[in-house]
């Protein structure tokens, strides 16, 4: 069976492979990818037929038609209350199973094909592909709020930068100090270093009160894993430690909170690093990245520290 191509577009996006020590690497270029189209026409029809009129997007099982043969996907048949887009007829549950199977036949490439990935699936194994597809678009990384924008690497730095407002820093330590006079009304915190993001936010531990810091990369889990950072948060003569591997923003920071994977600072513990009163919050975050290299004779990863 010759290769047959699905009718899509996709925003500009890309992943890009970056890092902070080898920022000669350059990542995948971008553009809108228009309809995709095989030579026959009889895939093309196809695709016709397998697209939601309401939605536009791909229809899976199960395919939905009313009683004049019109389809949709069964997301929009609540949308629609019952009623064919089409005309206007009651839905009912009639399944289009003559549809659904000529979808079976046919193979598909991933909707990220523009962006590097060559892969080519069955139809219905493609869905479950391009939610994991390691040149799908990355999600925004800022933790102060539920940011719909998707896309590429240096296209979320911008963002970061100019919309969010973030503070850029480059190198490899950071110093930031965190200072509210209502420790009750702690407002979760983003600060970038190269192509790393440091979080700062405040939960709930139980019925404890407490804030957690915290490293993300810029990149997928694979990249993530080469780099380890440290974090240090102290006052009063005390410090508390962390030491650990940055997370790909592919995991949300919700998804890194909730795991504890940084450095968890109880309130109570917060405060007396603050000093004064201990109303009033001030603390210093500090800390460094390193990357670290395999030694080729011991096999051991050891740190190769940035000048």
């Amino acid at each position: 069976m010759s290769e047959r191509m699905e009718s899509s577009s996709i925003e500009s996006s890309t992943v890009s492979s970056m890092t902070m020590m080898e920022e000669d690497e350059h990542p995948h270029q971008f553009s809108s990818i228009s309809k995709l189209h095989s030579n026959g026409p009889t895939t093309t029809s196809v695709h016709d037929l397998l697209e939601c009129p309401v939605c536009t997007n791909s229809m899976y099982p199960p395919i939905h038609q009313c009683h004049n043969g019109h389809t949709l996907c069964s997301t929009c048949k609540t949308r629609v209350h019952n009623r064919c887009p089409t005309c206007r007829q009651e839905l009912g549950d009639i399944r289009c199973l003559a549809l659904e199977k000529i979808a079976e036949s046919l193979e598909l490439p991933c909707r990220y094909i523009s962006l590097g990935c060559p892969e080519i699936f069955p139809y219905y194994s493609k869905l479950k592909h391009e939610a994991i597809c390691n040149f799908r678009p990355y999600n925004c990384p800022y933790a102060g709020s539920d940011c719909s924008v998707v896309g590429d690497i240096p296209c979320l730095v911008a963002h970061l930068r100019d919309d969010h407002r973030v503070d850029m820093h480059s190198g490899c330590t950071f110093n930031h100090r965190y200072v509210k006079s209502n420790p009750m009304e702690v407002e979760n915190a983003t600060w970038m270093l190269t192509y790393f993001c440091l979080h700062f936010e405040a939960f709930q531990l139980g019925m404890a009160p407490v804030y957690m810091a915290f490293l993300r990369f810029m990149g997928d889990e694979r990249e993530a894993r080469n780099y380890s950072y440290s974090l240090e948060v102290g006052g009063n003569g005390r410090k508390l430690t962390f030491e650990g591997s940055p997370r790909s923003i592919r995991d949300s920071h919700k998804k890194v909170r909730d795991s504890h994977d940084g450095l968890i600072i109880y309130r109570n513990m917060a405060l007396f690093f603050s000093g004064g009163d201990r109303k009033e919050l001030k603390l210093r975050v500090t800390g460094r990245i390193w990357k670290e290299q395999q030694n080729p004779e011991g096999g051991v990863c050891i740190p190769n520290l940035c000048s």
